[in-house]
């Protein structure tokens, strides 16, 4: 493959999504009947995107394997075994996801291996580990985009909990209240994960009544209660006393290494991930939840959440810049005469156009494309140097190593 491509992609209809966000951002003809959660642009097996190829159709995956190497460029086609290391999704949330925490890369390669040996089969409900790698992530919100990563600090938890259990403070907490440090939130959040279901119910039921009292006091209480009315009596409904609580503005964005628990929680978001499926759940879902993985492979780190927020360089590319190499994010807005040259040393690029229209041109082969919202292409690493003008904004996926 050695020009420029149009991708057509899956969308994923989870019960989260929304019918209405993706069709009105990307210009589709109406509202879905079904919830539009994710559009998936990569080659992830569940749901490949197609590239068009001499008026025809291919999988993306077919294309890759044919000519890894001009697809993906050399160093990605080494590096990552001929894959494209990364997923690329434009994700609208219209109700909270699942608590979720992801393994690094030793974690991943045993607890696949692991579960191999205990011949549990990859589509079981109860399978953690889909695949041998780490799924670090990256997102950047496109509307006002809200979340929850990472715990909060120890004090910080202590004084919402006592603020919703004025007259009878949780037991659960006086570890935290001991050794308000990694150990003592380890302790903390073992002990609330482990509670029997009688305990639960009771510990959830005096939560959503106190936050209830002082919903308009702070955000968390009232993330609490919207989290209640979706998954009554789950543990997860507690999270926003003990997560960091996160509100993006548009071009905004955060990243989630291993480890780190995270819940999008509203908004429409650019996200991109490592090519894994690897996923450890913590609550607010009807799926499985392994309590004692979950524990084992959890940052019990606190602190405050960094935001990403990278300024125009002169080639008018915002760049969300982050240590995975498996990937980079980064939005592309141009008006006018305003033009972006890209790299001459680059990996595989995947581009979604979000707004306005433009044209991209392969500076050698004299190729030209017209752009428009909604639309979206893939750039193999064969095309040695382009060009994109127009009124545009765009979001582009590459690796981080060329």
């Amino acid at each position: 493959m050695k020009h420029i491509s149009i991708l057509k992609n899956p969308v994923q209809k989870y019960a989260w999504g929304s019918k209405t966000a993706l069709p009105s951002l990307l210009g589709w003809p109406k509202p879905w009947e079904e919830p539009a959660a994710e559009l998936w642009l990569g080659a992830h097996p569940k749901a490949p995107s197609m590239v068009e190829m001499k008026g025809q159709w291919s999988s993306i995956i077919e294309v890759i394997a044919e000519d890894p190497v001009s697809v993906l460029g050399r160093y990605a086609a080494e590096r990552f075994s001929n894959k494209l290391p990364f997923l690329f999704k434009v994700l609208a949330a219209d109700r909270p996801l699942s608590i979720q925490v992801h393994p690094h890369m030793m974690q991943a390669r045993e607890g696949f291996e692991r579960e191999n040996r205990l011949n549990i089969p990859l589509g079981a409900p109860n399978r953690n580990y889909k695949d041998a790698c780490h799924k670090p992530e990256n997102l950047c919100a496109v509307t006002p985009f809200e979340a929850m990563k990472g715990f909060r600090a120890p004090k910080d938890i202590l004084t919402l909990m006592d603020r919703v259990f004025l007259s009878s403070p949780l037991t659960e907490m006086d570890s935290l209240r001991k050794e308000p440090n990694a150990a003592g939130m380890k302790r903390f959040f073992s002990a609330l994960m482990t509670m029997d279901p009688a305990r639960r119910a009771q510990v959830v039921e005096e939560t959503v009544k106190g936050a209830g009292r002082i919903v308009h006091d702070d955000r968390a209480f009232y993330w609490l209660l919207e989290l209640n009315r979706e998954y009554p009596g789950d543990v997860g409904v507690l999270s926003p006393l003990f997560l960091n609580l996160i509100t993006l503005s548009p071009g905004e964005a955060i990243y989630v290494p291993a480890g780190v628990p995270h819940a999008y929680l509203s908004g429409v978001g650019m996200e991109i991930m490592a090519g894994s499926d690897n996923v450890l759940r913590g609550g607010l879902t009807p799926k499985h939840v392994d309590i004692p993985e979950l524990l084992r492979i959890v940052n019990f780190k606190s602190g405050s959440v960094e935001k990403q927020r990278p300024l125009p360089d002169e080639n008018f590319e915002r760049i969300y810049r982050t240590p995975a190499e498996e990937f980079q994010l980064s939005e592309i807005s141009l008006e006018g005469e305003a033009r972006y040259t890209s790299p001459e040393e680059r990996s595989v690029e995947i581009l979604i156009c979000m707004g306005g229209e433009g044209l991209i041109e392969d500076l050698e082969s004299g190729q030209t494309l017209s752009l428009r919202k909604g639309m979206s292409i893939i750039i193999p690493s064969a095309v040695p140097k382009y060009a994109v003008s127009g009124n545009i904004t765009l979001y582009k996926a590459g690796s981080s190593k060329v």
